[in-house]
């Protein structure tokens, strides 16, 4: 909205007048420049709204269930609000439509599907609220309503973009380190039918492997800001045609005003990162950690970052390969010997730690240390194709 008003509106239709402060407006057709104060906007309304949220979930009874058979440490956690998630989705969803150019498909589809996401977490949380436990929608359930997300978004990229005026989405895998999948139409074309099926893993994985994360005060939000900060960077260098030609990578023009949708989302993170550092005011919930891992999952899809994303979200894939690791060795074992035995002392990870004796804030540093070095192999792979 911003951005029709100051450039749109005032900017092209004053343009040939000798006004310095309306040549100044030309600043606003700039991804970077916009990108930029979509973060600091999104920043500044977590901070600013995050108290009165959590004075209302306080009022409204909204607290955290615990697990029983959790570290006991976690407790003291109970009745902690919980559902914050919606402060994540707010920020976002705000500082987006101020800033970004909302003819585009991308946004949309970015801004529709994190919203879907949000509202799954959001009936799981409420569930849980209601039974008064820590078990709200059944695994099944939650998959099935992440399917039909997902498959939302491959009906989007399958026809709407081209309706709409696009180019159309590439149907190929790109794989990093090779720089001939790049070619829209090379070795790795799979056709949409098959590529509906990497989209449902993408976004089943990402944001499921988000809210497995999301077990420690101020964990999960501060490894978000750092994969959403990297996948800022791969989106506006994907979206621009110098960049994309220059690193090999695929280039997605109707990518770019998802640069700004990315960086509202690292900054709404580091909001939420302020009354969510230990000891927590407010946990996410399952509308925030569903939501933040199916965003990540469809602008991963969306800028041909599938496999990537692997490597950005490598914490996140660590945490949830944990719990799968554990789950397929128990049952293995079980089945073999008549006794399942634990790769882990708990799953996931972060739990397995402080099982160990690790305080909180020591496991929530060294992940994030994790997260940035993951970060930064990621951004060093841009021209090693």
């Amino acid at each position: 909205m911003i951005y029709y008003f100051l450039y749109e509106l005032l900017y092209i239709h004053f343009k040939d007048k000798d006004w310095y402060l309306v040549k100044a407006l030309n600043v606003f057709q700039y991804i970077t420049f916009r990108t930029a104060y979509a973060t600091i906007t999104a920043l500044l309304i977590s901070l600013f709204f995050g108290g009165r949220l959590i004075e209302a979930l306080k009022g409204w009874n909204v607290g955290q269930q615990i697990r029983e058979e959790g570290p006991q440490g976690h407790q003291v956690k109970r009745g902690t609000p919980t559902m914050g998630g919606v402060l994540i989705v707010g920020s976002v969803l705000i500082s987006t439509l101020l800033w970004a150019r909302l003819s585009s498909v991308y946004v949309w589809t970015a801004m529709l599907a994190t919203l879907a996401f949000a509202a799954i977490g959001f009936v799981d949380d409420y569930s849980k609220m209601a039974k008064q436990r820590s078990l709200g929608l059944t695994g099944r359930q939650k998959l099935l309503a992440q399917l039909l997300v997902a498959v939302c978004v491959w009906a989007v990229l399958f026809g709407a973009v081209k309706f709409l005026g696009g180019t159309g989405y590439s149907w190929n895998i790109s794989i990093p380190f090779f720089k001939a999948t790049a070619d829209p139409y090379g070795k790795t074309f799979i056709g949409p039918y098959l590529y509906l099926i990497l989209i449902a893993v993408v976004l089943l994985g990402s944001s499921n492997a988000v809210n497995l994360t999301d077990g420690l005060d101020g964990l999960a939000i501060s490894i978000t800001f750092i994969a959403m900060s990297a996948l800022t960077g791969f989106t506006y260098l994907s979206s621009d045609a110098r960049w994309a030609g220059y690193l090999d990578l695929t280039h997605r023009p109707e990518a770019a005003e998802l640069t700004i949708f990315c960086g509202a989302m690292a900054g709404a993170s580091l909001g939420f990162l302020w009354y969510n550092a230990p000891p927590a005011q407010v946990f996410m919930g399952d509308v925030g950690s569903l939501a933040i891992g199916g965003a990540m999952g469809t602008v991963a899809v969306l800028t041909k970052q599938e496999f990537m994303l692997l490597m950005v979200g490598g914490v996140f894939v660590i945490e949830a390969l944990s719990v799968m690791l554990q789950v397929s060795v128990f049952k293995m074992t079980r089945r073999t010997t008549g006794t399942g035995r634990r790769l882990f002392k708990m799953t996931p990870l972060h739990h397995h730690f402080e099982m160990q004796d690790w305080k909180e804030s020591k496991i929530v540093f060294r992940f994030l240390i994790l997260a940035i070095l993951f970060a930064l192999l990621s951004l060093s792979t841009l021209k090693l194709r």
